[in-house]
């Protein structure tokens, strides 16, 4: 299995599938590169897809002490990238891995292509958080009424009805609870409030109209910040936006990425 070397030495797991131009997949909190199980077949068959484990999740180390930020998950990122010798990449991050793109994108504008940024948040004073209720519910003891209330924040009532799962959306089961506090942290810490103004990538913010989780509101913030960037709001559709509505997602976000081909760095 091919791993990266970070920064602090700490071994970073990833794999490659597809042709074409390079196209880095960063998932999100708590979950590794399986994320992107269900939509991947259709990303490869246009480009060559990366796709790392986060410090903590899949194959990759779990160190206690570390650091686990989401800049220090887009660092971790560029060492992939490194690893494979790949000078520049498209850039997909969602939820968490949204967060991790915005610091790879501003603090390493020359390594990234054309950015999508699906389902994610600023961070900081300026991000809309969720209702207070949602944590609450998260954070339940009943652990079953927990990922019900996960399960519901994914996915709309009628998808789930019709896919019971299992979710691949609902993090890594095999990760260590210190990584998993520290991922829940990192995301909580997140604020690229004033880094985003420096991100020169196209850009395109996707996010599904009715995302409690990560509330929509915060999609035309981040455009907002980003020179020229564009949303494209998935109507109806909640977190998990890409599997639910795969169809419509995958599309926008093909047409983002040839609007905006690589000079260089296959």
């Amino acid at each position: 299995m091919p791993y990266a070397t970070a920064a602090d030495h700490s071994k970073i797991h990833y794999d490659v599938q597809g042709s074409g131009e390079p196209l880095l997949l960063l998932a999100g909190q708590a979950n590794d590169r399986t994320w992107w199980d269900g939509v991947r077949p259709a990303l490869n068959a246009a480009f060559r897809t990366v796709a790392p484990d986060h410090l903590g999740t899949g194959g990759s180390e779990a160190p206690e002490g570390a650091e686990y930020s989401t800049r220090r998950f887009a660092a971790d990122a560029v060492a992939v990238l490194d690893d494979l010798g790949v000078e520049r990449a498209h850039v997909y991050g969602t939820s968490m891995g949204g967060k991790a793109a915005q610091w790879l994108a501003a603090d390493h504008p020359g390594r990234v292509g054309a950015l999508v940024l699906g389902c994610t948040s600023p961070g900081g004073a300026n991000a809309v958080p969720p209702s207070p209720a949602i944590a609450r519910a998260l954070g339940s003891p009943d652990r079953e009424a927990a990922l019900r209330t996960l399960i519901g924040l994914m996915f709309t009532p009628e998808w789930t009805e019709r896919h019971p799962g299992p979710y691949r959306v609902l993090g890594d089961a095999g990760m260590p609870p210190h990584a998993r506090r520290a991922h829940l942290a990192a995301s909580r810490a997140h604020d690229a409030w004033e880094a985003l103004a420096r991100i020169t990538a196209p850009t395109l913010v996707l996010h599904g109209s009715d995302d409690a989780f990560t509330p929509a509101a915060n999609a035309a913030l981040i455009a907002g910040r980003i020179p020229g960037a564009r949303v494209h709001l998935v109507e109806g559709a909640r977190h998990a936006y890409f599997e639910e509505r795969a169809d419509e997602a995958t599309r926008a976000v093909l047409d983002h990425l040839r609007r905006h081909p690589l000079v260089q760095g296959r």
